[in-house]
């Protein structure tokens, strides 16, 4: 891994003026739910049914519904590209997760229909400053799968570069029971993070009743053991800087006990916040899956206005117009509160269905140069090249898939 000596950036520890900062209620609260796995009354609803997980559950889906509410046009944004930059150290460790399978979902249902309890508190947040909190940000990632898929021998010249350039783009980690000691995989990517002079950009993924039952299908068993999961993530990232997108799919597929889901995912953003260098955004779904009202209404009961904002179109392919538009009315709902879209594979925007459509391409680069004023980065949240399951050809879910993967790159 080729060491940068250049400073992190110089906004560590900065959160945006006025965003108030939450603690994770008292530090003798959390001693006790480390300590002795006890909950607050509100988060001890009904739990999940225990379900086998697989080595790596990295890739979930993101299943398009039609929403109710049409998108604003879009404000102007920059072509995707549909070629990668040559590799760059923001990559940087040799992976230590096989690519093994991963459920995936393939519903082409949309959220169940809930109502979604109010927030806990009727006072007021302030208002979001406009500043970016990712602002001068470089991120960071290894996609594993293209950097172990480029450097196998008996590829052509020509197709081991374009896995290179795949496997040279920042791309997050993602954190679940694959994870293993989390608090050491998160380390570990900070540490090579720090040493990139970059930003790690990190998925929780592990909330009790994940994906509803479908591929996905997983997460901890229980309420108290999720909220020491969390501290265990926050453990991790220390005093150091970090974006971390929480639970995709959580509030879009609000099933269960939406109380219990909400009060957790309340209680994941304020232990995550609680680190003055974290920047956390809570997942929304996509721009033609829940209605801008709705969403709203279920970021405010999660706790967005103690986050940096909400997360858009993980693992999905719809457009970063679509999803700017969109998010700009989820956010103007929300007194200007700020977003950042997965721009991995929507180059070429949906395709046909959600599960390795073909002729797709990569989107915008990360970066938190967004030219817009309330999309603090696009990310590459999903890692480009992992298969979505067993469709369209291809194998297992989670499986790089190099083929599919070339594509990208190349546009078709």
């Amino acid at each position: 891994m080729p060491v940068v000596t250049t400073a992190p950036p110089s906004t560590s520890g900065r959160h945006r003026p006025g965003r108030g900062r939450r603690l994770l209620w008292t530090s003798g609260l959390a001693a006790a739910l480390v300590g002795t796995g006890l909950v607050t009354p509100l988060l001890t609803g009904p739990e999940a049914t225990p379900a086998a997980q697989p080595a790596i559950e990295q890739v979930r889906k993101v299943r398009p519904a039609p929403t109710t509410t049409a998108p604003a046009p879009a404000p102007a944004i920059a072509s995707p590209t549909t070629s990668a930059p040559a590799p760059s150290s923001t990559t940087t460790a040799a992976p230590s997760t096989p690519a093994s399978a991963a459920p995936t979902s393939s519903s082409a249902a949309g959220a169940p229909s809930t109502t979604t309890p109010a927030a806990p508190t009727s006072t007021a947040a302030p208002a979001p400053s406009t500043a970016n909190p990712l602002a001068g940000m470089t991120f960071h990632g290894p996609n594993t799968g293209a950097a172990l898929a480029a450097a196998q021998p008996g590829r052509s010249p020509e197709d081991a570069a374009a896995l290179a350039q795949l496997a040279g783009v920042p791309t997050a980690t993602w954190l679940g029971a694959w994870s293993g000691d989390v608090t050491a995989a998160v380390r570990q990517e900070v540490t090579a993070a720090r040493a990139a002079g970059a930003v790690p950009v990190l998925v929780t993924y592990n909330v009790p009743g994940r994906d509803c039952g479908g591929y996905s299908a997983g997460g901890v068993d229980s309420s108290a053991e999720y909220l020491r999961w969390v501290q265990a993530v926050a453990a991790g990232i220390g005093t150091a800087q970090a974006v971390v997108v929480v639970e995709p799919d959580a509030l879009a597929l609000l099933c269960g006990d939406p109380a219990q889901r909400l009060s957790l995912l309340r209680s994941a953003v304020e232990v995550l916040e609680a680190n003055a260098g974290t920047h956390t955004y809570l997942d929304a779904g996509h721009s033609t899956w829940i209605d801008a009202a709705t969403m709203a209404e279920r970021l405010r009961a999660a706790g967005v206005t103690a986050a940096d904002g909400f997360a858009l179109n993980v693992s999905n392919f719809q457009t970063t117009a679509s999803n700017v538009a969109y998010g700009h009315q989820v956010s103007s709902l929300l007194g200007g509160a700020h977003f950042v879209v997965d721009t991995s594979r929507n180059g070429n925007g949906p395709g046909s269905d959600w599960c390795n459509p073909p002729g797709r391409a990569l989107g915008e680069r990360p970066t938190a140069q967004t030219g817009q004023p309330r999309v603090d980065a696009f990310l590459w949240v999903k890692r480009p090249g992992e298969s979505d399951g067993t469709c369209n050809g291809g194998p297992a879910p989670g499986t790089f898939w190099d083929a599919y993967a070339i594509g990208l790159v190349r546009g078709y």
